[in-house]
């Protein structure tokens, strides 16, 4: 059996939050050796965990961001394409995504189903020479690109849109174009979504029953999703601090799936509280 892939990470600036702590955390405790990549000043980073300038991978000075909801998900998604190409036994895992058991693969190839339509790109491990990678890589070359997989309508518009010299940016298109709306089309594309897990493995709790996993009362419902074949939770960062910012004090509830993860790993919520203000962060799993 292979050993657990080396996790890879993104965190543009700011302190992490309780949710981001439990993520990395749980890998951490998960045997895996965690790096997390920065491009302005970070605290609160877990002991263990290597803090590295984004740089090493990826050397820019122009962040792009979804033009609607200024999320630095755009930008997250081209990193993780160019560090899944350079570095070897390495799987990429957004901030919010907890860790119930080893990341292993014998292909290279970790990602899964997040619904019956979309493949998410949120825990993604792809081979170097993924021809999938590849497309993806060269795709986000393009920032005026017309993704391919979109409707003959569509294109068109779009397309109209170029010929008057009035491109469409990518930050204008709707949220997932470069995330897993691409992963999808080109893993398809390749053959490569025969390795795509079932949705128990990665994302296991619906995004529509995400607060599931942060009322008490809802603890069975959220438990009830989780399976022996379970390798990861997704957390849903952004929209997930987002409802924990509203709470009291900031916390989930006494006794529900959350506050249980956070007393596993022995991470104190009141040490690192969610911001009033979000600082800027590079996921790629919020809705829009």
């Amino acid at each position: 059996m292979s050993k657990p892939y080396h996790i890879a990470m993104l965190w543009v600036e700011g302190p992490l939050s309780y949710v981001e702590q439990l993520c990395v955390q749980s890998f951490l405790d998960a045997g895996h050796d965690v790096t997390l990549y920065h491009y302005g000043e970070v605290e609160r980073v877990p002991e263990g965990a290597t803090l590295t300038h984004g740089s090493e991978i990826l050397d820019i000075d122009k962040f792009i961001a979804h033009g609607r909801t200024g999320s630095m998900a755009l930008f997250s998604d081209v990193f993780r394409y160019h560090l899944l190409t350079q570095l070897d036994h390495t799987i990429w895992a957004d901030t919010d995504a907890y860790c119930m058991r080893p990341f292993i693969t014998e292909t290279g190839h970790f990602f899964g189903w997040e619904s019956d339509h979309h493949i998410n790109g949120g825990v993604l491990g792809l081979p170097r020479d993924s021809e999938a990678l590849a497309g993806l890589l060269e795709m986000t070359k393009d920032e005026f690109g017309i993704p391919f997989w979109y409707s003959d309508g569509v294109k068109a518009r779009l397309q109209a849109r170029k010929d008057a010299g009035n491109p469409a940016h990518v930050s204008e298109l709707p949220w997932g174009v470069w995330g897993p709306h691409a992963v999808t089309a080109y893993v398809h594309k390749t053959g490569e979504d025969k390795y795509a897990f079932p949705t128990e493995v990665l994302y296991p709790v619906a995004y529509g029953n995400r607060r599931h996993m942060v009322a008490a009362k809802k603890r069975p419902k959220a438990d009830r999703c989780l399976t022996e074949n379970t390798r990861s939770i997704h957390l849903y960062g952004r929209r997930m601090r987002h409802f924990l910012a509203s709470r009291p004090e900031g916390l989930p509830d006494e006794g529900g799936l959350v506050d249980h993860l956070l007393k596993k790993h022995k991470i104190d919520p009141r040490a690192a509280p969610i911001p009033v203000k979000e600082m800027p962060t590079a996921e790629g799993d919020e809705k829009g």
